[in-house]
């Protein structure tokens, strides 16, 4: 009987699970040097986001980050099924600093809701289950193709107790009356947003389709708002997590005040460790109409 991608998907991550974290990143680390040395789309994706985010450094400095990127999102590939299938505590174990505790500590005083913005940088599954250790959380997400690999998704990342909340209606009054009661709410704020819901805001420069979701939750339920990533440390050492403040204005009424400071906080926290960015991304694919796709240099928005 012929097992379906699911189970073959399941039983790898399974495996890779396994793994000790050095031996993960090293074997991270060289996915990411072989997509820089054979020209992949990746490679391709990257080395157009840094011309456009990084103008300002020479082409040299510009093609080192790129490969040091690259071999960062190899490791972040490799080190998803320890955070997976490793025990929890052996997880959080690798979490070697916090910075920026106090700010968690005067966000959630007032018994507001809380609403962490987790970024596309370092390690965001270790980031995610570091929270939903502390507090009762709830993480937006988008549903796999494979609905069998959904259940295992929502199970492993659950654990804890975090509840798995879905990107569609349903799902945003679910995080509102959450964030109401005083709980969590864990996002990733840097993803180019499809359909309604947006406006355009500059992102490193460029006027990008940026989420209007943070915002509206805000005025909705009252809640604080704070950034957040685990940064990778040298040597398989563990992971540095950080807390920082977001960029005022980003529960302003107009869409592109607040999604202007959105952008801003994710550049700020970007530029905090650039090579463990995922740049291989998209992220400035939906341009305002009339703009050129950088992606595809003959189509316009």
């Amino acid at each position: 009987m012929a097992l379906s991608k699911a189970t073959i998907l399941i039983l790898a991550l399974r495996v890779l699970g396994k793994l000790p974290l050095r031996v993960a990143q090293l074997i991270g680390r060289f996915l990411g040097f072989i997509g820089w040395a054979l020209h992949t789309g990746s490679r391709k994706v990257t080395e157009i986001n840094l011309n456009i985010c990084f103008p300002d450094l020479s082409d040299e400095e510009r093609a080192r980050l790129g490969r040091s990127s690259l071999r960062h999102t190899g490791q972040t590939m490799m080190e998803i099924p320890l955070m997976w299938e490793w025990p929890v505590e052996k997880c959080l174990g690798l979490i070697r600093e916090i910075e920026g505790e106090e700010l968690l500590k005067e966000a959630t005083a007032d018994g507001k809701g809380l609403i962490l913005l987790a970024p596309h940088l370092g390690n965001w599954e270790l980031t995610g289950l570091y929270f939903s250790s502390r507090y009762k959380m709830a993480a937006l997400y988008s549903p796999p193709h494979i609905k069998e690999f959904e259940d295992y998704m929502i199970r492993v990342r659950g654990r804890l107790g975090s509840e798995l909340v879905r990107g569609d209606r349903r799902g945003l009054a679910r995080l509102i009356t959450l964030l109401r009661e005083g709980e969590v709410a864990g996002i990733l704020p840097d993803q180019s947003p499809r359909g309604k819901g947006n406006a355009y805001a500059p992102f490193f420069g460029m006027e990008v389709r940026t989420m209007t979701l943070v915002a509206k939750l805000m005025q909705k339920s009252g809640a604080n708002v704070l950034m957040t990533y685990s940064e990778r440390l040298k040597d398989g050492e563990g992971f540095r997590l950080v807390v920082r403040q977001c960029a005022p204005g980003m529960d302003d009424p107009d869409p592109v005040v607040a999604t202007t400071a959105l952008n801003l906080s994710v550049e700020n926290c970007v530029r905090e460790a650039p090579e463990q960015y995922q740049w291989e991304y998209k992220r400035m694919r939906h341009r305002p109409p009339g703009e050129v796709n950088p992606y595809k240099p003959d189509r316009i928005c």
